[in-house]
């Protein structure tokens, strides 16, 4: 996959462990199996926007988007 892909599965993953949460819970609380928590968190499956704001709000965290 992509760069792109990659760094935003960092983020998740880094987010997600930063607030004490298994894949099992993220997957939970966003009703996206953790299958594809796995897939997204190694940068082998893109995030679309809407899931992206999902999961940043179940993290209690802010979805930013840049372009410059």
């Amino acid at each position: 996959m992509s760069e792109i892909t990659e760094q935003v599965g960092q983020l998740i993953r880094e987010a997600r462990k930063a607030k004490g949460m298994t894949l099992k819970d993220l997957a939970e609380k966003t009703g996206v199996s953790e299958s594809t928590f796995s897939r997204y968190e190694a940068g082998k499956q893109s995030v679309s926007f809407e899931q992206a704001h999902k999961i940043a709000n179940v993290l209690g965290l802010n979805l930013k988007v840049s372009f410059e």
